[in-house]
C-alpha cells in the first residue's frame, strides 16, 4: 500500500479529503497487520515516498517477484489502465476482480444499456429493485409506488429545520497523526482540518449508519432537497464517503433503512428516497462512467469556456447562497446534493464555466469525491456537458428556486424575482440569458421547451435589459466584485 504524491496532489484537495483517505488507509493497514498479514506500506511524508502508483507497483514487483497481479476494480479508468500496463511491462498477468460493493457489475450494466436509445435512471432503478427484491411486495413495489420523489421536495418553511445535532468529531491517534502530517507537509491545501467528523474505520461507519437510521431517516425524505444557511448536515446520512471508501457496505445501509420501514420506524417516502440514491443513482452513475469515461472528461456540449470564479475557493461573494455553500465546504468538505446541483453546479452552468474546471473543483472540495461518481455527476448531471447521456435535460432554474427551497435569499441584497437592474439576482439574470444563448437546443428538448416559451413572452425591452445585466454580471465575476 502506498500514499503517492500524484494522487494526493492531483487536485487542489481539501485538507479533510486528504486526511480521510489517508487515515482510512492507515487504519486498514493496522487492521490487516493485527490479522497476521505482512503489509508493505509507504507513507507520503517519508523521504522514500513514491510519486505515483505505477512506480510503487514496479518496486513491489522487483522486491517480491510475484507470479501475477490481482487488482480490485478501481474507481478510475486511467488508473486501471496504468496498473495493467505495469503488469504487461513485467510480463505478468493482471486479473481485475469485480467490486462486490456494487450490486451491478460493469458487464451487467453494459448488457442492460446495449441497444437502448436512451439510458434513463428510473428504468435501471426499477430493474435493480426487481433484481434485489428490495422494497418489493412480490412483483409490485412496496407502498404501490416505485418512486416517491414528488413527496420529497418540501422546504423547511419560515421556522427552519430546528436544532439538529451534528455528527461527533473523529478523534484517534492515527487520524491525529495524519492531520499533523498534512498540516506540516501540505500547509497550502484549502479548507480547514477541523472539526473532522468523518468515519475512518468500519466500526465508525456502522455507528454513523445507526445514528442516521435512528435519528434522521424518518425526517430525511420530505426535506432532502431543502437548504438552510449555516446548517450543513440537516437530516442527510453523511454515509457516502464511508461507502465509497468501502468502510460500509451499501447492502448493510439499504437493509438497515428497509428494516426501519418494516418496523414502522420510518416512512416509505424517506426509505425509498434513500434506497434510490444507493441502488439507483449510485449504481447508474458507475455504469455510465465505465461506458463513457474515455470521452466524458473532455465533453463540452455548450462550448462553455469561462474560468471557474475565484469565489468558489474563497467564498467571498455577495450572493448569500454561494457564500454559505463555499464557506460550509471550507469548514466541512461537505454539501448535500441540492447545494451541489442547484447552487454550485447551477451557477457554473448558467455562467458558462469550462466543465473540466467545474469537475476538478468538485473533486477537490468534496470529502466523498471519487472519479467514477464525480465525473458523470458533474459533467453529465450538473453541467449537461455530455449532451444528455446522464440527464434528460439541463437542470436550469432561476433564483426563485433557491428562494423556495432555502432561507438564503432572506438576507441577500440580490432579489430572486428580478432579472435586470442592479439588485437583480445573478442566478435569475443568467438563467434567462442562458435560455437566450441556447434557445435552439432548449426549444428542441421537450422538457425545457416551456422555459423557452416563457422567455419568448418577454418584451424586446425586457430581453435587452437582461442581456445587458448578464454582461455586467460576467464582468463583475471576472473582476471579483460580485
Amino acid at each position: 500500500m502506498a500514499e503517492v504524491r500524484s494522487e494526493i496532489l492531483r487536485y487542489r484537495n481539501h485538507k479533510q479529503r486528504v486526511i480521510l483517505f489517508l487515515a482510512a488507509m492507515r487504519h486498514f493497514r493496522d487492521d490487516l497487520r493485527e490479522h497476521g498479514f505482512n503489509v508493505v506500506y509507504q507513507e507520503f511524508d517519508d523521504n522514500a515516498a513514491f510519486d505515483d502508483l505505477p512506480s510503487a507497483i514496479r518496486q513491489a514487483i522487483t522486491d517480491h517477484s510475484p507470479d501475477s497481479l490481482l487488482m480490485l476494480e478501481p474507481g478510475n479508468q486511467a488508473l486501471e489502465e496504468q496498473v495493467i500496463g505495469v503488469a504487461e511491462e513485467a510480463g505478468l498477468e493482471c486479473t481485475v476482480l469485480d467490486d462486490d460493493h456494487f450490486f451491478c457489475t460493469r458487464s451487467e450494466f453494459a448488457d442492460w444499456a446495449e441497444g437502448r436509445s436512451g439510458l434513463v435512471m428510473e428504468h435501471f432503478y426499477r430493474m435493480m429493485r426487481r433484481k434485489t427484491g428490495y422494497l418489493m411486495d412480490g412483483d409490485q413495489p412496496a407502498g404501490d409506488e416505485w418512486n416517491y420523489d414528488a413527496d420529497n421536495r418540501e422546504s423547511f418553511g419560515k421556522n427552519g429545520p430546528g436544532e439538529i445535532e451534528p455528527p461527533p468529531e473523529t478523534s484517534d491517534e492515527v487520524t491525529g497523526s495524519v492531520s499533523a502530517a498534512v498540516d506540516e507537509h501540505l500547509p497550502d491545501l484549502p479548507g480547514h482540518a477541523e472539526p473532522f467528523r468523518w468515519p475512518v474505520t468500519p466500526s465508525g461507519a456502522k455507528e454513523a449508519l445507526a445514528r442516521f437510521v435512528d435519528h434522521h431517516l424518518p425526517s430525511f425524505g420530505p426535506t432532502q432537497d431543502a437548504m438552510w444557511s449555516a446548517r450543513p448536515y440537516l437530516h442527510h446520512s453523511l454515509l457516502s464517503s464511508s461507502i465509497n471508501l468501502k468502510l460500509l457496505s451499501p447492502r448493510e445501509a439499504i437493509e438497515a433503512a428497509i428494516g426501519a420501514y418494516e418496523r414502522g420506524d420510518a416512512p416509505i417516502q424517506s426509505v425509498e428516497g434513500f434506497v434510490r440514491q444507493l441502488l439507483g443513482w449510485r449504481e447508474f452513475m458507475r455504469g455510465i462512467y465505465w461506458l463513457n469515461a474515455t470521452d466524458m472528461g473532455s465533453a463540452n456540449f455548450f462550448d462553455a469556456a469561462e474560468k471557474l470564479p475565484d469565489f468558489f475557493w474563497s467564498g467571498q461573494t455577495e450572493m448569500a447562497c454561494l457564500k454559505d455553500v463555499v464557506t460550509q465546504l471550507k469548514e466541512t468538505a461537505y454539501a448535500h446534493h441540492i447545494q451541489r446541483l442547484m447552487v454550485a453546479g447551477l451557477f457554473n452552468l448558467l455562467y458558462g464555466t469550462d466543465p473540466k474546471e467545474v469537475h476538478d473543483w468538485f473533486m477537490a472540495f468534496y470529502v466523498d469525491s471519487v472519479e467514477w461518481v464525480t465525473l458523470p455527476n458533474t459533467v453529465g448531471m450538473s453541467q449537461f456537458a455530455d449532451g444528455g447521456n446522464v440527464a434528460t435535460k439541463p437542470y436550469i432554474a432561476s433564483g426563485k428556486y433557491i428562494n423556495r427551497m432555502s432561507n438564503y435569499c432572506a438576507d441577500c441584497r440580490f432579489k430572486p424575482d428580478e432579472a435586470s437592474g442592479g439588485d437583480s439576482c445573478p442566478f435569475t439574470t443568467l438563467y434567462w440569458d442562458f435560455i437566450r444563448r441556447h434557445e435552439s437546443y432548449l426549444n428542441s428538448n421537450g422538457r425545457t421547451r416551456l422555459q423557452v416559451r416563457n422567455y419568448d413572452r418577454k418584451s424586446g425591452g425586457e430581453k435587452a435589459a437582461i442581456t445587458r445585466r448578464a454582461n455586467e454580471v460576467r464582468e463583475m465575476v471576472k473582476e471579483g466584485n460580485l
